[in-house]
């Protein structure tokens, strides 16, 4: 597994908690690092992307919720919404071709969520390439 999939794997995890148990993110991050020695450019990518996702959340959703039809984000599983926040994130102010990050969802989600979620993810993330196109934020690499 490459470093930065790693990474993307710790950041849903610490998200998951942030998320679920309303833990605070330096508390999350600390209690996190404990317990598992990793390459500094994996825990600082992991941070960079939990610290953008917690910064931009509001904005992110948004964009989630607008792609999302029929869906509250209050109602998606926890592991999809945390995907997708990650996602978004990196699809808006990283500079990782869009069909990477939407391929690393898709197997991040089938890893860690349900059957569905693989499936779920593209859609989502697919509508929402789109409309940032199309905004011409950013350009297919």
């Amino acid at each position: 597994m490459g470093q930065r999939r790693r990474a993307r794997e710790f950041a849903l995890q610490l998200l998951f908690q942030i998320d679920l148990a309303g833990t605070p993110a330096a508390e999350a991050l600390e209690r996190f690092w404990t317990s598992l020695e990793v390459d500094e450019a994996v825990r600082s990518f992991t941070e960079r992307l939990v610290n953008a996702v917690l910064a931009e959340r509001e904005a992110i959703d948004r964009r989630i919720v607008a792609a999302a039809e029929h869906w509250r984000i209050e109602r998606m599983a926890v592991v999809d919404r945390n995907v997708l926040r990650l996602a978004v994130c990196e699809l808006l102010w990283h500079e990782i071709p869009p069909a990477v990050v939407i391929d690393e969802a898709i197997e991040i989600a089938k890893r860690f969520g349900s059957e569905e979620s693989g499936g779920f993810i593209n859609g989502i993330l697919d509508a929402i390439r789109a409309r940032v196109d199309s905004e011409g934020r950013r350009a297919e690499a």
